[in-house]
C-alpha cells in the first residue's frame, strides 16, 4: 500500500533493521538527557517520528508503522487529514488566541459541540471552555459539582482513570501514580466497576444481579454507610487507560437512576470515548442515559490542537465569573478545527463507518481468543482490549504484553499497553481507518501474540 505525504509517497508497513534505528537512537538519547523521567510513550515505544499521513507513521530512520495509538485516541481522522489541516492554516492567518472573548469561530464551535448531542439534551446544555487539556476538565467538572451542591465528597470506580493532576489524580483508581504524592484531595470513595472478566465481587456474569451496583446503592442509600451524599459520582462508560472495559448498560443505568433519585449530578468521562471512537458520538448514548456534566477533550478538535469543555446542565451554572479559568482556553485553531470535523463526520456518515469497521474487528480479534494467553478480548466500535494473562493462574501476563507490543512494533504497528499491570494491548485506529490496513493490523498483531505466547507444557 501506498502513503501520500508532503514529501511524496512511502509504501508501508516495513521495518529495515532493528528498533530504534540510528536516527531514532540519537534524538532518544538526547530526549533522555534533557527531558523529565516521567516522558512515558518512547520507553516501550522507541522511536522518533519524521511525519505522517492517515493511519500511518514513518520515523527518522525511514521505517513506516500503522498507527493504532493515534495520539492516544486525539487523530480520529488520522494524521493531518487535509480538510483540517486547510481550516487550520485558514485560521492561523486571522486569530489564533482568544481567551474567552466571543468569535466566529467560537461559536460555530460550541453550535457544533451542541448539536452533536441527542436532540432531548442539547436544548438544556451549557458549554464551559476549560484549560486545554481532559485532566483540566475533570478538574471543572468537579468544582462545578461541588460548587452546585454545596457538597464535598465523589464517587468514583476501581480501574478508573481521569488524569494526572492534583483533582483529577486523586479520583483516579491507579494507585502507583499516587503513592507518591501526599496529601491528596479528600473525600473521594472508590466503588466497584462492572469489569466483569475480573470481577471484584469475585461473582460470575451467569449469576450476578449486577451486584457492583448493587452495592454501591446500599452504601449510598444506608444511614449508617459511611458516606455523606456526595457532590457527584464520576463514571467513564469505557474505562481506557483501565484495560479497555466496557460498562455493563445494567450497571450504568442503575447508577444514573440512584444518582437522579438522590439529587446527585452524574459526570460522564468521555475524554477516550468521545467524538465517536465508540460508534456514536458519545458513548452514553449506547447506554439510553443523559448525564449531568459531560466531560470531552482529546479528539475535539480531530488535529491535535488542544481544546476540552464540559458541557453540563443549566440547572447546575452556579458559577461566579472567574470561577474556573485557563489562559489557553481560547484556542482558535482547534474551534475552527473542531467545526470542520463535525462537518466531515457528517459529510461522510464517519458514526456508520466505526461501527461497520469495529464490527470487522470484532470478528477479527475473536480469533486471537484460541491462544490460551488471550483472557479476553473485548470493546466497542474502535476501542478494543486484547486482555493477556496466565492460562492457569489467571494472573496479568505484563511481560508478555510487553513483548507482544515489541514484536508488532518491529513488524510495523503501533500499539499501546493498559488495564492491571500494563497487561492489556489496546488498539485505537483513526476512526476513517480503511478495512485492508486494520486487516493487516490484526494479522501482524495475531502473530506477535502467537510468536511471543509461551507454549503450553506437554503432559
Amino acid at each position: 500500500m501506498k502513503i501520500p505525504s508532503s514529501t511524496g509517497t512511502w509504501s508501508g508497513p516495513h521495518v529495515d533493521g532493528p528498533l530504534p534505528g540510528p536516527g531514532s537512537a540519537t534524538l532518544l538519547a538526547r530526549q533522555d538527557r534533557r527531558e523529565s523521567r516521567a516522558r512515558a510513550y518512547p520507553r516501550h515505544l522507541p522511536i522518533a517520528i519524521q511525519e505522517a499521513s492517515g493511519s500511518f507513521v514513518r520515523d527518522v530512520d525511514n521505517n513506516v508503522f500503522i498507527d493504532f495509538l493515534a495520539g492516544a485516541g486525539v487523530l480520529v481522522l488520522g494524521h493531518n487529514h487535509p480538510a483540517l489541516v486547510r481550516a487550520v492554516t485558514k485560521q492561523l492567518g486571522r486569530l489564533t488566541h482568544g481567551l474567552d472573548f466571543p468569535t466566529r469561530e467560537k461559536d460555530a464551535f460550541t453550535e457544533a459541540t451542541l448539536s452533536m448531542l441527542p436532540p432531548g439534551l442539547r436544548d438544556r446544555m451549557k458549554v464551559h471552555f476549560c484549560g486545554p487539556t481532559g485532566a483540566n476538565a475533570v478538574e471543572a467538572a468537579v468544582k462545578l459539582c461541588k460548587t452546585a451542591t454545596g457538597r464535598g465528597d465523589i464517587v468514583s470506580f476501581q480501574g478508573a482513570f481521569h488524569g494526572s493532576t492534583h483533582g483529577a489524580m486523586a479520583i483516579t483508581g491507579l494507585v502507583a501514580q499516587k503513592q507518591p504524592v501526599a496529601g491528596g484531595m479528600p473525600g473521594v470513595h472508590f466503588f466497584p466497576y462492572s469489569y466483569c472478566s475480573r470481577c471484584p465481587l469475585d461473582l460470575s456474569p451467569h449469576t450476578c444481579a449486577v451486584n457492583c451496583a448493587g452495592y454501591l446503592e446500599h452504601a449510598l442509600q444506608d444511614a449508617n454507610g459511611g458516606i455523606p451524599l456526595p457532590a457527584a459520582v464520576v463514571l467513564e462508560l469505557v474505562q481506557g487507560e483501565g484495560g479497555i472495559v466496557p460498562a455493563r448498560p445494567e450497571f450504568v443505568r442503575r447508577i444514573r437512576e440512584l444518582t437522579r433519585q438522590l439529587g446527585v449530578p452524574l459526570v460522564v468521562d468521555e475524554v477516550q470515548t468521545g467524538c465517536g471512537r465508540t460508534g456514536t458520538w458519545y458513548a452514553f448514548e449506547q447506554y439510553g442515559i443523559e448525564p449531568d456534566v459531560i466531560v470531552a477533550s482529546k479528539a475535539l478538535s480531530g488535529i491535535g490542537t488542544p481544546v476540552a469543555v464540559i458541557i453540563y446542565d443549566r440547572e447546575l451554572d452556579v458559577w461566579e465569573p472567574g470561577a474556573h479559568t485557563g489562559t489557553f482556553r481560547g484556542n482558535q485553531l482547534a474551534f475552527a478545527a473542531g467545526a470542520e470535523l463535525v462537518r466531515i463526520v457528517r459529510r461522510d456518515n464517519l458514526l456508520e463507518q466505526v461501527r461497520a469497521r469495529g464490527d470487522q474487528l470484532a470478528r477479527a480479534l475473536a480469533k486471537l481468543s484460541d491462544c490460551p494467553w488471550v483472557r479476553d478480548v473485548r470493546g466497542r466500535g474502535l476501542m478494543w482490549g486484547i486482555e493477556l494473562a496466565d492460562p492457569e493462574s489467571g494472573t496479568p501476563a505484563t511481560d508478555l504484553a510487553l513483548a507482544v507490543q515489541s514484536h508488532a512494533l518491529h513488524h510495523g504497528l503501533i500499539v499501546e499497553l493498559g488495564g492491571r499491570n500494563d497487561s492489556v494491548v489496546r488498539l485505537m485506529p483513526p476512526l476513517n481507518v480503511s478495512a485492508d490496513v486494520l486487516d493487516t493490523a490484526v494479522a501482524i498483531l495475531g502473530d506477535a501474540i502467537e510468536a511471543c505466547a509461551p507454549q503450553p507444557h506437554a503432559k
